[in-house]
């Protein structure tokens, strides 16, 4: 059995973070990473983003390595004893540990009736597969209108391939925008070249004479070169489940960032955490939570008793057009936009009960810290309140 005095599961950018945190307390203490990737860590952004840009793929590496810290990929680890602070692989291999991060990251939602080669864009593995196939196909269908899915059909468009996007709802991002702004952003795909097929289901995904065939809800076939699906993650909580920890939507994590278990933190995409900002446990799945949390995590288990107080932000890139974001960005609340450039450049607020609960900072730059600002305020306000409150 090998003995840590840290112990990470997970390769991402959670972990990486983590391992950082650490060393900004403790110098010297063993550290091991158990990775179910093959990747060393990397930043998972660029993967729907700046790469389709011409940035250099190999720019996506963190240098985990220079850390001190032995990384242990392509393991899986499927067991977790709380009680005698061991994990073991699916290799049978065992390992001791004095602190356990859980950084499990979540897994794709899979269609029901798919084809094994869908696309589930969520590593640099998928990333790698899908542009193998833009190399030498030019049709693709996208299966999802949120976050991924438009962007990747915006960054496959831009690489001149003709994409097919396909989601149930009536809009792109429809849960998020508010309706106005959801319809100018279909008109803008459209404009792009993107096919729009809104309202609409897959009812199977299948391979046929070397192409893909997607067969829609209302009987509609489509041939393309690859399919992407984009339908969001469920949190890999097995482990957590497995040792008793307290579970909801995620893993249950205190201030400090441990579970229900002292000695086991967890942080990233997985953590179940307490807003202090929106007054609301929330579970958060984008690179600045990740990098933040994974490092205060990191800090903690070393012996610091720093309080996540943090409120995540977000961020987009659609063609030429792009945003950041705090807080909850929900449709269904009361919005207040103040446009500078109608659908071009503006900030939009998401507001209950006149509280500000979200700012969207739509092509407007370097003010998140002012959103975050403005939720934790905690005040009411009205239209006439919000408007010129944030511009660049």
């Amino acid at each position: 059995m090998k003995n840590s005095r840290y112990l990470i599961v997970g390769g991402g950018m959670t972990a990486d973070s983590a391992a950082r945190g650490i060393r900004k307390v403790d110098t010297s203490g063993s550290i091991t990473m158990i990775c179910e990737e093959r990747d060393p860590p990397y930043d998972r952004p660029p993967l729907s983003k700046s790469l389709w840009k011409d940035k250099p793929f190999e720019t996506i590496w963190r240098d985990t390595a220079t850390l001190n810290v032995e990384v242990l990929r392509g393991r899986k680890v499927v067991t977790l004893n709380a009680a005698k602070k061991t994990v073991t692989d699916d290799a049978g291999n065992i390992y001791g540990y004095e602190k356990l991060l859980l950084a499990t990251g979540g897994s794709p939602r899979l269609l029901p009736d798919a084809d094994a080669q869908v696309i589930y864009f969520r590593n640099a593995d998928d990333y790698r597969k899908l542009r193998a196939l833009s190399e030498r196909g030019k049709d693709f269908v996208v299966i999802g209108g949120g976050f991924i899915g438009s962007e990747v059909a915006a960054a496959l468009a831009m690489n001149g391939k003709r994409v097919t996007m396909v989601f149930p709802s009536y809009g792109i991002g429809s849960r998020v925008y508010p309706p106005d702004l959801m319809t100018f952003l279909n008109s803008y795909y459209e404009e792009k070249g993107v096919t729009l097929l809104a309202s609409e289901t897959v009812k199977s995904v299948r391979k046929l004479d070397g192409k893909m065939v997607v067969t829609t809800g209302s009987g509609r076939e489509l041939t393309a070169d690859g399919v992407v699906a984009g339908l969001g993650i469920l949190p890999n909580t097995a482990l957590a489940e497995q040792a008793g920890l307290d579970i909801n939507n995620g893993i249950i994590v205190d201030e400090l960032l441990r579970t229900s278990d002292p000695d086991i933190y967890a942080a990233g995409d997985v953590a179940n955490f307490h807003s202090a900002a929106l007054d609301k446990r929330m579970r958060v799945e984008h690179e600045d939570n990740a990098n933040v949390m994974g490092e205060m995590a990191g800090r903690n288990m070393a012996g610091q008793t720093d309080i996540y107080s943090h409120q995540p932000y977000f961020y987009t890139d659609l063609f030429e057009l792009g945003y950041e974001a705090v807080g909850v960005l929900d449709s269904s609340l009361d919005t207040v936009e103040d446009w500078q450039e109608t659908f071009h450049k503006g900030v939009i607020y998401y507001l209950r009960d006149g509280y500000v609960r979200g700012v969207l900072l739509w092509n407007t730059w370097g003010q998140v810290a002012a959103a975050t600002q403005l939720i934790a305020e905690k005040a009411q306000h009205t239209r006439e309140s919000l408007k010129g409150r944030i511009s660049d």
